[in-house]
């Protein structure tokens, strides 16, 4: 799997491409970024960085593109900026049909360095050690972008594994309520007793069994 990280900012964007291994090693491919100038209009500035996440996805044609979700910040124009250069990467994925993860700071940190609350030289390190660079990526904006790449690179399974998880959950709740709804209507609109209750989650739970959850 190759994840393009991205860290969101109006004067600059961090943007780097890690690929997964086996087990949990994970290999460089390239690290940049986008820069706008401060003194150009929103909008051409929020083009500028689309224009360059576009050319990152093209040449180095990721599976995923990773994203930093910032959901609180005292500089409000900061978290502003932040906001309309995550959506608009957001939507250059969607046009290139490309996922997209979002991923909180403390849970970036506590992937790459065990602590959610690391500092951004720590996280620096560990990313220089993870991906054997001869040198710290530079700006810190680009060390973040690598590291929200291997954030990705490691919690997917998980999500993956949680997504799973909560689908099949829903498949038995659904299960459940339409052989409650059956009974009732058997029993002429009254509503099924605990026992019955108990009953049909018992015979959604044998039928679900059966029918898959070890077949998938």
């Amino acid at each position: 799997m190759r994840v393009l990280g991205v860290d969101p900012g109006l004067t600059r964007c961090g943007i780097g491409v890690v690929e997964a291994g086996a087990g949990r090693t994970v290999g460089f491919v390239d690290v940049g970024v986008a820069r706008s100038r401060p003194d150009l209009p929103l909008e051409r500035r929020l083009l500028t960085v689309a224009d360059e996440v576009e050319r990152w996805v093209a040449r180095h044609r990721p599976d995923v593109i990773a994203v930093e979700r910032v959901f609180s910040q005292n500089n409000v124009r900061t978290v502003m900026g932040t906001a309309q250069v995550s959506g608009v990467v957001a939507l250059v994925a969607a046009r290139a049909g490309l996922p997209v993860a979002f991923h909180t700071p403390s849970e970036v940190k506590a992937a790459v360095t065990g602590e959610g609350r690391a500092g951004k030289a720590q996280v620096t390190a560990m990313v220089t050690r993870l991906l054997g660079l001869d040198a710290p990526p530079k700006p810190a904006d680009a060390a973040d972008a690598l590291a929200l790449a291997i954030c990705h690179c490691w919690r997917s399974p998980m999500i993956d594994r949680m997504a799973q998880a909560q689908a099949r959950a829903e498949e038995l709740a659904a299960v459940h309520r339409a052989r409650l709804a059956e009974a009732q209507r058997e029993q002429g609109g009254a509503r099924p007793s605990a026992a019955q209750q108990w009953a049909a989650a018992r015979a959604a739970a044998d039928a679900r069994s059966a029918g898959g959850w070890g077949a998938r």
